[in-house]
This record gives C-alpha cells, structure tokens and sequence, in this order.
C-alpha cells in the first residue's frame, strides 16, 4: 500500500449494514509512501496514526487534473480477447 499526504484512506465496515469510514491522509511516515499514516476521519474529524489492514484501500487524488483514482490492490491482467 502506498499513499501520498492529500490521499484518502477506505476502511470497510466490518459488520452487515456498517458503512464505510473515509479519511484524510495528512502525513505518510513509512518510506516511500508505506504506512503509518497520520490521518484525519472525515466521519468526527479525529486524527489518529494508523498502520492500515487488508480492510483498507487508497483513493489517490490526481493533483494535477483534480480528481481521484482507487487503488484497490494488484491488477488483475486483461482477458485475451476471442
């Protein structure tokens, strides 16, 4: 998992019908984008330092052109077409 400051970090709900929590990544300590995070929940406006799990994923923020990409994990590689 890598991440840049301005990112937004995804924990799913762990529980049937819990939604998902959503924050700010406002700093990145581990090398080259790695975890911990330092981050802001935008749910109660908490900050907190957090080491993320397989529950998370990385909503990239493309600061050229204003908009945002996930990063779900590995992909997976295209079907040959017939």
């Amino acid at each position: 998992m890598k991440a840049t400051v301005g990112d937004r970090l995804i924990v799913s709900g762990h529980h049937v019908g819990e939604p998902d929590r959503d924050a700010e990544i406002l700093e990145v300590h581990g090398p080259n984008g790695a975890p911990p995070y330092q981050v802001r929940w935008s749910d109660d406006g908490h900050e907190s330092l957090l080491f993320p799990g397989s529950d998370a994923r990385i909503e990239h923020f493309d600061h050229h052109r204003g908009r945002a990409r996930t990063d779900s994990g590995p992909r997976r590689p295209a079907a040959p077409s017939p």
